[in-house]
C-alpha cells in the first residue's frame, strides 16, 4: 500500500478549502512523486483518492493510470475512517495507492504499522513531519477488507523534491 499526501496546494482568495488547487511547486512535486512510485514500486492496481481538488490534481500529475475511486470520506478523515475506506478497496488490487491529507496520512501510516516489524527510521520521520507529496510504503499480507491497526509493515518513507 502506498500512502501519498497531496502535493503543495495554493491558497487563492475566496476559494473553499476543499476546492484549493495545486501550487506551481505542487504540480512539479506531484510529477516527481509519480516518477518515484513507477520506478521504485510495483504497478498500482487501484487508487483511493479524496474528492478535494488538490488530491485529484495530485493524482493527475503523477501520471499513474489505474482504476480510481474518489472517496469523500478521505477528506477531513481520521485514521479509523481511512481504514474503513481502505477496507472497501478491490480485493484483486495487489498495490493500492491512497491519496489524502494531513493529519490523517501520518496517523494512518503509524496506526497501520506494526511496531515490531516496521522501519523505525521511517516511522520517526513520519512522526516528525509528513510533508506535501510525501510517500509512505507499507506491506501487508492481509486482504484490504481485513486491514486493521498494526497489521502492516512500514518499509519506506520518501519525500520527492
Amino acid at each position: 500500500m502506498i500512502l501519498l499526501r497531496h502535493a503543495k496546494s495554493d491558497y487563492p482568495d475566496g476559494v473553499a478549502d476543499h476546492d484549493r488547487p495545486l501550487a506551481k511547486r505542487g504540480i512539479r512535486e506531484a510529477a516527481l512523486a509519480g516518477d518515484w512510485i513507477r520506478e521504485q514500486l510495483p504497478p498500482v492496481d487501484a487508487v483511493l483518492c479524496s474528492t478535494a481538488t488538490r488530491t485529484q490534481q495530485t493524482l493527475a500529475r503523477t501520471g499513474i493510470d489505474a482504476p480510481v475511486t474518489y472517496a469523500e470520506r478521505l477528506y477531513d478523515a481520521t485514521a479509523g475512517i481511512a481504514i474503513d475506506v481502505i477496507n472497501g478497496a478491490p480485493e484483486a488490487a495487489d498495490t493500492l495507492l491512497v491519496i489524502g491529507h494531513e493529519p490523517v496520512m501520518s496517523s494512518l501510516a503509524l496506526s497501520l504499522a506494526s511496531l515490531d516489524t516496521s522501519d523505525r527510521d521511517a516511522a520517526g520521520q513520519i512522526a516528525l513531519k509528513y510533508p506535501t507529496s510525501a510517500i509512505a510504503v507499507l506491506h501487508t499480507d492481509r486482504h484490504w477488507s481485513q486491514l486493521e491497526l498494526h497489521s502492516a509493515r512500514l518499509v519506506e518513507f520518501h519525500i520527492p523534491r
